[in-house]
């Protein structure tokens, strides 16, 4: 027995032996970064070949090839490492991943014991923590006094070390700087502290529906930066009054993403901007320069650049003027004419948008010129609405010194493929915003009209006084329009900068004169027909009137104050559903909904086509239609509603009848798209008779 136990016992210390020796040597690998960076790479891309291996590990020259060999051999030895021989190639192994893993381990608990903390900064990179830095930040970005930036910092300070986060964030250290100006009252300087952006959970929402995005990844981009933007607007740019106005529903802002960036609405005079040559100065470097244009190619492309380019520079619509004299030359090959601008009108659908819904691009023709070169452009208009499932450009007919029959068959066919028309006297966008340029500051002037007033929302809260409800209007106006002059000057300030190129170029930085704020009233009819309860009578109209007054004359006041003209004006706006929907959480759906026709508030006007037959210019909707005209001074936008089963002819007779009453209306029929294929060209209802999706828009 004592013999075998003394046999035995150099067996077990021989196994020891061996065991402490295998063990210094994986210490002796790990004791070398290229044989760490070597596991890394395995671990991450592996297998891989000699020649991938070394030059992913950084030995690249002829002479590093011995230092390789040497460091790759180390790691085959003890196992960290094993060669695939039939496909050459190297992979990590079990032994080899342990050994990783405990290199990270050690790496991180020698941070905490030796007290130090690293920051992953949002400028890519890791840093060593340093609570200087935070003090630094309140005092440039939050503009704390010295005294209460380093209080803070102690304490955030302290956090950080009872917490022992090995690895900071930037957003995490932001985090706790928030919390703790918080707990002692400074919201302020929380509010210049707060980092703008979307939490993890609404990103991966973005990334999982992309039947909302139609725009590529441009669209999820476009987004994302929009968020945060209208974020800052709201947070840091407008008035408190005015942000939670917009937030609560008494008024609306359009794009607030793009709202202290770029203008809504650009009448430009084309022919100028082409004939001159597109002037980019040191913007756009990799857009083609077109000199002044003079042959038919040439100023056709420059047309597309410049719709593509200008629908950049605003969020709602260009009203592109001068078209057919910059053709007025070219009348003697009009074929040719058509398919330029054909293709034109094709190549800048591609125009990249901030929004699901495109900057709209008008073209405006002033019949009574030249006939030939209107109906060419006309002819080539039907012709891009063909192969347009949704165009995104449309017309502007001005009947004021021609007249509507020289065109009306032509345009009621493009109606009917679901082109966008809009008839008009004088400078009006399809929107029925009146240009409100008081002179012609060069070939562009700028109108701002994307607040809108929640008129229903006032009248609840007026207890049915229509003296209160006026006065609370005029309440509401005063700050919106205050902060509109506060966006043409953030708009002009950038523009001057360079973020407009084709504006800055054209308007000497947006002056006084070429920019009009245009305020819009959404829901009159509700507000005072169904919430204060007037009859919809004289005297009910003479109240609605009296509204609308009301407003100009405000605007009018707070328009010299600021030394901006202000208008006022009813059109479309996405803040009307919006007004409804939230007014219905609010005060009840019966209260308001039950006396809509759509989920939406009214805006501008509307005549049915099936009934404009039997008006004449004295019935009750033409002369109210008319009256409205004249009192809103920024524009109103009339809605001719063509039946989607109307026919070209019958289309050509509603639109000759209407224009015979009133000078400014947009036809609207509703064609039936397919959403898979985009289909469009016979009417269909619940399916698609190519492709037979049932996905209709």
């Amino acid at each position: 027995m004592e013999l075998s136990e003394e046999i035995s016992e150099p067996k077990r210390s021989d196994i020891l032996q061996s065991t402490s020796k295998r063990v210094r040597m994986i210490f002796s690998v790990m004791a070398s970064p290229n044989r760490i960076d070597i596991l890394r790479i395995l671990n991450s891309k592996g297998p891989l070949t000699y020649s991938e291996l070394k030059s992913l590990a950084g030995f690249k020259s002829k002479k590093e090839s011995g230092k390789f060999a040497y460091h790759l051999r180390k790691l085959l030895r003890q196992s960290l490492v094993a060669l695939n021989k039939s496909e050459r190639r190297y992979t990590i192994t079990n032994l080899g991943k342990l050994v990783l893993s405990l290199a990270r381990q050690i790496e991180e608990r020698s941070i905490i014991e030796s007290g130090k903390m690293y920051v992953r900064t949002s400028h890519e990179s890791i840093e060593e923590f340093n609570s200087h830095k935070i003090i630094q930040s309140l005092v440039r970005e939050g503009s704390l006094p010295l005294e209460l930036a380093q209080k803070i910092t102690e304490e955030v300070e302290n956090r950080i070390y009872k917490y022992q986060t090995t690895y900071l964030t930037g957003s995490l250290i932001r985090e706790m700087v928030n919390s703790v100006l918080l707990e002692h009252g400074h919201e302020e300087y929380r509010n210049k502290l707060a980092r703008l952006g979307m939490p993890v959970y609404d990103v991966q929402e973005m990334i999982s529906n992309l039947d909302n995005v139609d725009n590529g990844a441009e669209g999820l981009l476009f987004n994302t930066g929009q968020r945060v933007f209208a974020e800052h607007l709201l947070t840091n740019i407008l008035p408190k009054d005015v942000a939670d106005s917009h937030l609560s529903g008494d008024l609306h802002i359009t794009n607030p993403g793009i709202w202290s960036m770029i203008p809504d609405t650009i009448f430009v005079n084309v022919k100028e901007l082409i004939e001159d040559g597109i002037d980019l100065g040191g913007k756009y470097l990799d857009v083609s320069r077109i000199p002044v244009s003079k042959q038919l190619d040439e100023i056709t492309s420059s047309l597309s650049i410049a719709i593509s380019l200008l629908s950049k520079e605003a969020s709602q619509e260009i009203v592109l003027d001068g078209l057919i004299q910059l053709f007025a030359k070219h009348s003697k090959s009009l074929p040719e004419l058509e398919q330029k601008l054909t293709d034109a009108f094709a190549t800048a659908s591609t125009t990249s948008k901030y929004n699901k819904t495109s900057t709209n691009i008008s073209i405006r023709l002033q019949l009574g010129s030249d006939t030939k070169i209107v109906n060419s452009i006309i002819n080539a208009y039907k012709n891009y609405t063909k192969i347009t499932p949704i165009p995104k450009i449309g017309l502007i007919i001005d009947h004021d010194k021609g007249k509507i029959t020289d065109v009306s068959e032509s345009l009621s066919e493009i109606i009917s493929l679901g082109g966008k028309v809009m008839f008009a006297k004088g400078q009006i966008s399809s929107y029925g915003i009146t240009n409100g340029s008081t002179k012609s500051a060069g070939p562009l002037s700028i109108t701002l009209q994307s607040v809108s007033i929640n008129l229903p929302r006032l009248a609840f809260e007026s207890n049915k006084d229509e003296t209160y409800f006026r006065a609370r209007l005029a309440l509401l106006m005063k700050p919106a329009l205050s902060s509109m002059a506060l966006r043409k000057k953030d708009i002009s300030d950038l523009t001057r900068r360079g973020l407009n190129p084709i504006l800055a170029k054209n308007t000497q930085y947006m002056q006084r004169s070429s920019v009009s704020l245009v305020v819009n009233l959404v829901g009159l009819k509700e507000a005072v027909f169904n919430i204060l309860g007037f009859q919809d009578n004289k005297e009910g109209r003479e109240i609605l009137h009296k509204v609308i007054e009301t407003a100009v004359d405000v605007g009018a006041k707070k328009g010299k104050e600021l030394g901006d003209p202000v208008a006022i004006c009813m059109t479309e706006t996405e803040g009307s559903s919006r007004f409804a929907r939230l007014d219905g959480e609010k005060y009840g759906k019966n209260s308001t909904l039950n006396s809509m026709e759509n989920d939406s508030y009214s805006e501008g006007i509307v005549i049915h086509a099936s009934e404009i037959t039997d008006y004449t210019s004295k019935s009750e909707p033409i002369s109210e239609c008319n009256k409205l005209l004249k009192l809103l001074n920024g524009g109103l936008l009339v809605t001719l509603e063509i039946d989607k089963d109307a026919k070209i002819d019958e289309i050509k007779k509603s639109i000759e009848k209407a224009s015979e009453f009133t000078s400014s209306f947009k036809p609207i029929k509703k064609i039936a798209i397919c959403g898979e294929c985009g289909f469009k060209d016979e009417p269909f209802e619940d399916k698609c008779p190519k492709c037979k999706s049932p996905y209709v828009v």
